[in-house]
């Protein structure tokens, strides 16, 4: 089966990439607009590009009428924004904030997560979540159908059983992020398995330990 991209309609591209190009992490993203009500949003366009320097990036589609959302609205107005990571704990809770609220209704509060202050930026972070990078937006590119932004970590938060901070190493037993999958379908990561040292470049394992990355 040969597929001409030119061909197809961007709805069509979109069905075949989503579906195909996984399991996917999902960011969980609040903003604060300049109304002060905290935006809360799941995008599993996401993922991280590079250590030095830490950044990770965040694609968020425009609606059909071309208006952008309002995390899209919130971080081109500010520059700031906090990627949390989604667990099985809060994976409900995550989903939930998918739904179109009025901009001046906050997911937040509607799902009843709870907010902490972040360390170097406006928006809080939310307590529940297991991870949380504050980040400042690094780089944008923008699409006919997205913006694409790039933010730099200036912080990140942990539960305190997930980091051996002497090594700086994950405790991936504490660890169950849940991740999208094809359509509305989400998978869990309790199956895994090691492999041995590819010799891969910058994708070779340092460890073959599964407890730790």
């Amino acid at each position: 089966m040969d597929l001409d991209f030119e061909k197809l309609t961007a709805y069509q591209r979109y069905k075949l990439m989503a579906s195909l190009i996984v399991p996917r992490p999902i960011a969980l993203v609040t903003t604060v607009s300049a109304a002060g009500v905290v935006n809360a949003a799941p995008f599993s366009m996401f993922n991280m590009l590079g250590e030095d320097p830490p950044i990770v990036m965040i694609s968020i589609n425009k609606h059909d009428n071309g208006e952008i959302k309002d995390t899209a609205a919130n971080i081109l107005a500010s520059g700031e924004f906090v990627v949390h990571l989604a667990d099985e704990a809060i994976a409900e809770q995550m989903h939930a904030c998918g739904a179109s609220l009025p901009p001046d209704e906050s997911e937040v509060d509607k799902v009843g997560f709870t907010t902490l202050p972040s360390s170097a930026i406006g928006p809080p972070r939310i307590a529940e979540a297991p991870v949380a990078f504050e980040c400042k937006l690094w780089e944008k590119l923008e699409t006919d159908s997205r913006y694409i932004f790039i933010g730099k970590i200036l912080w990140m938060h942990a539960r305190d059983e997930l980091i051996d901070i002497e090594r700086h190493r994950v405790r991936l037993q504490n660890y169950f992020p849940v991740a999208r999958f094809g359509a509305s379908f989400y998978i869990n990561t309790r199956e895994r398995y090691a492999l041995g040292e590819s010799g891969s470049g910058d994708e070779a394992p340092r460890s073959t330990a599964i407890d730790e990355i």
